[in-house]
């Protein structure tokens, strides 16, 4: 980890619903955290939802109207807090000390750096097609809207564009086999 002076840059991924965003996550968050970049995540939902299970105590509290509750283990941190309206994701990013980067599920309308994963059996034409908030396309149709385009599976080759292109710095982290060979 490093310390940064300013806030996490924020990338959303956007694209068609199916296209494939949460699967790009889950293969990018493992790259960059081994390469040494602490990543948070933000999913926008435009639905209301409940993070505890009805019945529970957390739950319990917030439905006896508690407009903030926490849960605290020793290995993790919840919280549920009513809001006045959807927040953007610099508004949340006081939450996500200590991360070099937040990359976000959603915020396709939003003015952040932008990833689009994009499959033409989804959706004609990519989504952000002209947005300048747009770094790159993710697919393997051979679309050329002006902005680099990785292969779905080059999930190497975009950590490598994000770390340059943001000026992320990588830290080394030495595993106990390594220290002991």
């Amino acid at each position: 980890m490093f310390t940064r002076k300013t806030e996490p840059p924020v990338i959303s991924i956007v694209g068609f619903s199916g296209s494939g965003k949460t699967t790009l996550l889950e293969k990018l968050i493992p790259e960059l955290t081994r390469r040494g970049i602490r990543v948070g995540t933000i999913k926008h939902h435009l639905h209301d939802f409940d993070m505890d299970k009805p019945g529970k105590d957390s739950w319990r509290h917030k439905q006896a109207g508690a407009v903030v509750t926490i849960i605290s283990t020793p290995s993790r941190i919840g919280m549920s807090m009513d809001v006045d309206h959807d927040h953007k994701p610099q508004e949340l990013a006081p939450f996500f000390d200590g991360v070099d980067i937040i990359l976000t599920e959603g915020y396709k309308r939003g003015n952040n750096a932008k990833l689009e994963v994009f499959r033409p059996e989804v959706h004609e034409k990519p989504l952000s097609q002209g947005d300048e908030h747009l770094m790159a396309l993710i697919s393997d149709a051979p679309v050329d809207i002006g902005v680099p385009r990785f292969l779905t599976d080059d999930i190497e080759g975009l950590a490598n564009f994000l770390i340059n292109r943001l000026n992320l710095v990588q830290t080394v982290t030495i595993t106990k086999r390594e220290a002991v060979s």
